[in-house]
């Protein structure tokens, strides 16, 4: 079966070589519906298709690396494993059964490649795994004693010996464990060091943002003003905008404005005294009304607006501190972005999602029905990639 490249409709012209390491190709070799899928990433990435394309599943994948990078377990990152097998995919001899799956991180160290295979069936485990970059194999890893929780890894050294072999755990990526491993005392350990720095730098700052209007209706407790991916607290969170962020508060109530039934002057938190806070919306005429009396769609349009607007001031994402802030990148993975909104909506989103990943320090890769992903097609810079 030939590789299927998903090549973007529409989207910038490829940019200088990338300071900050950003993730640029998403691969599915095999992965739910994937075969051999290679989906392309621009700073703005909308997945189209129909229902059962696997545009979902996609976002699954990149959020799945994401928190492999961040260092998590297998287990935790895949809770129901045998789900992302291949559509007909048949055991081995052995009765095994797993599937693959992979990235391209652009960067300083140029573009470096993370390819993984994993077990799910009858155990859940790393069984390969594979970093390349400048033309060599950084780090290889196999399974090969099935009775132990190892797998044989070896790296580039480029020394005496050119290259190191240990055993690592097989329910964490190895490449998240390269820099508490190597040396870095030669030519080749700085380089396998580089690359592995650059994938983890590039994946690791991923925000899930599925705002769910049922959780949004109800107060938030005082403090609790870091967004969460259901946006349960975001009357709390409208609270540390409008406090820290005014400007960029701001333009999220004229962004609001755009997109709700009716105009709007202010999005402000009230203290209820028993140590929560709801948020209320003021209008033109001096009236106001609680955020929870909004619509489903306009809750859903808020959320997403102010995750792409402040970013990880805001958001309950896991920022390196050792990243300096100039090099760090979040990317937000919005599934059926479209999602409850009416078409204004969607396209007032879509064109701050353009402005906003304009300045480099954030991604967005979203998944939208067939409207939205004709409307994209029309909005500067977004990258169409049709499943």
């Amino acid at each position: 079966m030939t590789t299927r490249t998903h090549r973007p409709t529409a989207g910038p012209p490829r940019a200088a070589p990338q300071l900050r390491p950003v993730v640029t190709e998403l691969r599915l070799a095999a992965f739910g519906p994937h075969r051999r899928t290679v989906i392309p990433l621009a700073p703005l990435t909308v997945l189209t298709g129909p229902s059962g394309s696997g545009k979902s599943v996609a976002l699954k994948a990149y959020e799945a690396l994401a928190r492999l990078g961040a260092g998590l377990p297998l287990d935790e990152v895949f809770p129901d494993p045998s789900g992302n097998i291949p559509e007909r995919g048949a055991p081995d001899a052995e009765g095994r059964r797993g599937f693959r799956i992979g990235c391209t991180v652009d960067g300083p160290a140029g573009p470096v490649c993370l390819d993984l295979a994993v077990q799910a069936e009858p155990t859940l485990r790393i069984v390969g795994e594979r970093l390349t970059g400048g033309g060599e194999t950084l780090l290889s890893t196999a399974l090969r004693d099935p009775r132990r929780p190892t797998v044989q890894a070896a790296w580039h050294t480029a020394g005496h010996v050119p290259v190191t072999r240990a055993p690592f755990p097989d329910d964490r990526l190895g490449t998240a464990l390269l820099p508490l491993r190597v040396a870095g005392t030669t030519t080749g350990q700085l380089q396998v060091l580089a690359a592995a720095e650059q994938v983890v730098v590039g994946l690791h700052s991923a925000f899930v943002c599925d705002p769910q209007p049922a959780w949004m209706r109800g107060p938030a407790l005082l403090g609790d003003d870091l967004l969460r991916g259901g946006c349960d607290n975001i009357a709390a969170v409208l609270g540390r905008t409008r406090a820290r962020h005014a400007v960029r508060h701001a333009r999220l109530v004229s962004v609001a404005s755009a997109g709700f039934a009716e105009p709007v002057t202010a999005l402000s938190p009230e203290d209820a005294g028993d140590g929560t806070v709801h948020a209320s919306v003021g209008r033109n005429d001096g009236r106001s009304g609680r955020l929870g009396l909004l619509g489903d769609g306009e809750l859903r349009y808020l959320a997403l607006a102010l995750a792409l607007l402040h970013g990880p001031a805001v958001l309950e994402v896991d920022t390196p501190a050792e990243v300096p802030e100039a090099v760090r990148v979040l990317t937000v993975l919005a599934d059926g972005l479209d999602r409850g909104l009416d078409g204004r909506q969607a396209d007032e989103l879509l064109r701050l999602a353009s402005t906003v990943c304009g300045d480099g320090h954030t991604r967005l890769l979203a998944a939208v029905g067939a409207e939205a992903g004709e409307a994209a097609r029309t909005v500067p810079g977004a990258a169409v990639v049709d499943l």
